[in-house]
């Protein structure tokens, strides 16, 4: 059992005589982040038009933005005007599963839009039987309650360590950081961590193979080539952001130098935290034609004068 009862978390230490700067950027961000991903989720959800599979992929998404933020912005914000950065146990566990939980579902709704796209271009004929209502509603659970199922199994693990120290290197708490702290071995958490990698970077492999076919398949045709510019480059680019997100995290996780400014430290840390969820409503509110048209419909029709 944990002999712990509060931890302090270390990483504002460097950068407190700029806190009210970054109160502020904070303060600004966190509202216009949820805003923007509010209004994607309210658009698909009101215009029938787009109750189609990838919009219902794309509304998970932001939905689990809203969800895995929610487990930092406000406590990151409280710490910049407090003048101690502690965390109790219980609470240090809450903000693993959901920050970490989300970041699965995340590369869950990445690879299941992936597959989606691959049946959408490769076999269009196909699509309205493959994907259908029960189909979506089967991977929005897989896309929540895998990460969730892993998830509470770390949290178990790590709840079971006694503790040798309180102090986390970090603005957040995270499962690694927690584990290092262990008095004795975390060989059976350092396991199913790796059971849990390897099992996402399956989804790594599932993406990569249903692009091979969607690039295929836009090599032979020029009416492939448009949809997939127009529907899959923003799910590559959101793909892209994510993985090098995740990149930075697990080399500040795992390697983390203290030589490296602590600035650039939290940066590293906090990067699919600060870019992806903010851009993933932008790439897919503002790029793809069909939800920007029902947003203009949306918010703008007096002004544009667009009729129903």
């Amino acid at each position: 059992m944990h002999n712990v009862l509060v931890f302090t978390l270390s990483g504002l230490n460097e950068t407190m005589e700029n806190r009210y700067v970054f109160f502020s950027l904070t303060a600004l961000f966190y509202p216009l982040m949820v805003l923007c991903n509010l209004i994607v989720i309210f658009t698909i959800i009101s215009q029938n038009t787009l109750h189609e599979p990838m919009y219902v992929f794309i509304c998970n998404l932001c939905i689990n933005a809203l969800y895995g933020t929610a487990g930092f912005y406000p406590k990151f914000m409280y710490d910049l005007l407090a003048e101690d950065h502690v965390i109790s146990y219980v609470g240090c566990m809450i903000q693993i599963f959901v920050i970490y939980s989300s970041v699965l579902c995340d590369l869950s709704t990445l690879t299941v839009m992936a597959y989606d796209r691959y049946v959408a271009i490769c076999r269009p004929l196909e699509y309205h039987s493959i994907m259908t209502n029960q189909r979506v509603l089967e991977w929005i659970l897989f896309c929540w309650l895998t990460p969730i199922f892993c998830m509470s199994v770390l949290i178990v693990l790590t709840a079971r360590l006694t503790l040798c120290g309180s102090t986390i290197e970090k603005l957040y708490c995270e499962i690694w950081a927690v584990a290092k702290l262990s008095c004795f071995s975390t060989t059976v958490n350092n396991v199913f961590g790796y059971i849990v990698i390897m099992g996402y970077f399956g989804h790594a492999v599932l993406i990569y193979c249903s692009y091979i076919q969607l690039i295929r398949m836009c090599i032979k045709s020029i009416e492939v080539r448009h949809k997939f510019m127009q529907t899959c480059v923003p799910h590559l680019l959101s793909l892209f952001i994510v993985a090098i997100a995740l990149f930075f995290d697990v080399l500040y996780s795992r390697y983390g130098s203290k030589n490296v400014p602590q600035g650039v430290r939290n940066f590293m840390a906090l990067e699919f935290l600060l870019i992806t969820p903010i851009l993933n409503p932008l790439i897919y509110g503002l790029n793809l034609s069909t939800v920007r048209q029902q947003l203009i419909r949306l918010f703008f029709k007096k002004q544009v004068g667009i009729s129903e």
